[in-house]
């Protein structure tokens, strides 16, 4: 069963207008990269993966730094190597942004059009009534901590990992545990997919937003169990530590809340 979710019944006050940046800053973001290397819906080339993705390796080593040898696609098996010198192995070292700025890039970038569609998706339903609840600029400190805290999340759960991480899964799990803690009983209109049965629900977020949090929990502890399939490529413990701050922060940052409207008020 796939569950694509399309509107909430939540009622805003006044436009959105950091969600709307921030989806629209990554749609360009994503179509930057992939005009560096990639396809539209394959995804950035493994060598812009490496240089702008946030390696866990490098954060936990200060002055190691990771290059690909024999590059291929990003979902391939391309080889990649870190070494404090990386003219040891490569022949030169290859420039590269700073670690620290690879932590704030991988968090606009994205490995493929289904990763992107899907998390710009999640942000456009979800962010504007948690912007609405905090304001504009709280909104987008809150994202963006919450995006650094899934990052730390990620590599608390594989420090030595070389794989590069991408994508505003994390920033956008702050916002779903937010809204989950807020709204638990809002009503939110839902796409159903079941093999070749399609229908449209209404659907609490409470179970909706719990459900996604226990399955990235099982899936990422499964990855752990599991260390060969890696997780899939999916940075599961960032969405999980996102969401958690996204449950605990939400009041600090919160300036008002929207009333929940009845459970049979009409979209």
């Amino acid at each position: 069963m796939f569950l694509f979710p399309l509107k909430d019944n939540i009622p805003l006050a006044r436009f959105p207008l950091i969600t709307v940046l921030l989806v629209a800053i990554n749609v360009v973001a994503y179509l930057l990269e992939i005009r560096h290397g990639g396809s539209f819906f394959g995804g950035p080339s493994a060598g812009v993966a490496v240089r702008y993705g946030a390696i866990p390796d490098e954060i936990t080593h200060p002055g190691v730094h990771c290059a690909l040898l024999a590059p291929r696609a990003f979902e391939g098996s391309g080889v990649i190597v870190c070494h404090h010198d990386l003219r040891a192995v490569g022949g030169r070292a290859a420039a590269q942004p700073a670690t620290w700025v690879t932590v704030f890039t991988s968090m606009f970038l994205h490995a493929s059009f289904l990763h992107i569609f899907g998390n710009m998706l999640f942000l456009a339903i979800f962010g504007p009534t948690i912007e609405d609840s905090m304001g504009r600029f709280r909104f987008l400190a809150f994202y963006l901590l919450g995006g650094l805290v899934a990052l730390g999340a990620q590599v608390l759960a594989g420090p030595d990992s070389t794989i590069p991480t991408l994508g505003a899964s994390g920033a956008i799990a702050a916002v779903l545990g937010g809204y989950a803690l807020l709204y638990p009983r809002s009503r939110v209109l839902s796409l159903v997919l079941i093999i070749f049965l399609v229908t449209i629900v209404e659907v609490p977020a409470v179970f909706l937003l719990g459900f996604w949090f226990l399955l990235q929990l099982l899936l990422g502890v499964a990855g752990l169990a599991n260390p060969i399939s890696g997780g899939g490529g999916i940075a599961y413990f960032a969405h999980v530590g996102g969401f958690a701050f996204g449950l605990l922060a939400i009041r600090l940052f919160m300036i008002r809340r929207r009333p929940e409207p009845p459970l049979l008020a009409e979209y």
